[in-house]
């Protein structure tokens, strides 16, 4: 992943997009405040943790006798085909989300082939379809994890792009709205309910794909690393202030509320407004789906989680630690 820091550096005044408003409005405060900024904090606190890819993440799931089994002994029962369809070829290198949807096709169709074979005194054999029921029911959360969480569709929707743009202006709910829709057919599988749509399943991973976890996280790492600079350089020129015994600049406080409220205020809040707002509708629904599959997270998966969580926490608070020291330098240049 690129350096934030290098991006911010590299921003002209007049570059387009975010990094360029963060670097006017650092530039502008040096000026007010006739100090030079401080170095920049090491990059690895500004830097997104990058999420395990799908490989080392996807469970391993347990064989079934159902592997071993003649499907041709399932005659007149429609879970035939599903069977016949997991046990071949192409079954078994089946993408995890079209496993997942094998394995939901066998827990809606297997049980009226339970009952035909009992009806029929085939015992021996019904037994062994409803000991697979029941081992397919209880892998239910770990099949969708890895078509989901662990697939390589999340990990797209986490990807950055090399430049923020304008973003967030060119997002949509289409996202939102897959993500909700794959989580309620989750807790409707998980509850016992196994329908579901082939394409319309597919066709939301692939608009999951799309989406924008990568390009927040970055947008809040920009603004968080921005930020923590500004800060800094407000609170060495307070504690210059002190250091001396309050002498200052004529017209410092005056200059310092023009900048703020012209570049902070007026030029970087309403985007950070924006930014933190998606925050909010994108990230809920991320997180009802990893509290649903929480009992077969992996360790790497959880690690991730964890580091990615605390991350936000930290860039999500910049504009109120921000605010903070304008306030600390303000009080300092408002006494007598």
């Amino acid at each position: 992943m690129l350096s934030i820091v290098l991006s911010i550096l590299l921003a002209g005044c007049g570059a387009e997009g975010p990094e360029g408003r963060f670097e006017r409005y650092t530039g502008r405060l040096e000026g007010a405040l006739d100090s030079e900024r401080p170095p920049a904090a090491t990059a690895e606190r500004f830097t997104p943790p990058t999420p395990p890819r799908p490989g080392q993440l996807q469970l391993d799931l347990q064989g079934s006798k159902l592997d071993a089994l003649d499907f041709l002994a399932l005659s007149g029962c429609e879970v035939q085909v599903t069977i016949g369809k997991r046990n071949s070829s192409l079954g078994r290198m089946a993408s995890p989300s079209q496993r997942l949807l094998l394995e939901l096709e066998y827990l809606q169709l297997a049980p009226a082939c339970v009952d035909r074979l009992q009806a029929r005194g085939r015992e021996t054999l019904a037994a062994l379809l409803n000991e697979a029921w029941q081992q397919k029911r209880g892998q239910l959360p770990s099949l969708i994890f890895n078509a989901t969480l662990a697939g390589v569709e999340y990990r797209d929707f986490w990807n950055a792009p090399a430049r923020l743009g304008d973003y967030p202006a060119q997002t949509s709910s289409a996202v939102i709205s897959a993500l909700e829709s794959i989580n309620a057919s989750a807790r409707r599988w998980l509850a016992g309910d196994y329908r579901f749509d082939n394409l319309a399943f597919e066709l939301l991973l692939s608009e999951i794909a799309t989406g924008d976890g990568g390009a927040l996280l970055k947008a809040l790492a920009l603004q968080a690393q921005a930020l923590d600079v500004s800060d800094r350089l407000l609170v060495a020129r307070r504690d210059h202030h002190l250091a001396r015994g309050f002498v200052r600049n004529p017209g410092e406080k005056d200059i310092l509320r023009n900048v703020v409220t012209r570049f902070f205020i007026g030029e970087l809040q309403p985007w950070m407004v924006t930014v933190d707002r998606r925050r909010q509708s994108l990230l809920p629904a991320i997180r009802e789906l990893e509290a649903l599959l929480d009992a077969v997270l992996p360790g790497p998966y959880r690690e991730w989680r964890e580091a990615r969580d605390a991350a936000l926490a930290d860039y999500a608070g910049a504009p109120r630690r921000h605010v903070a020291s304008i306030k600390l330098l303000r009080a300092v240049l408002e006494q007598p």
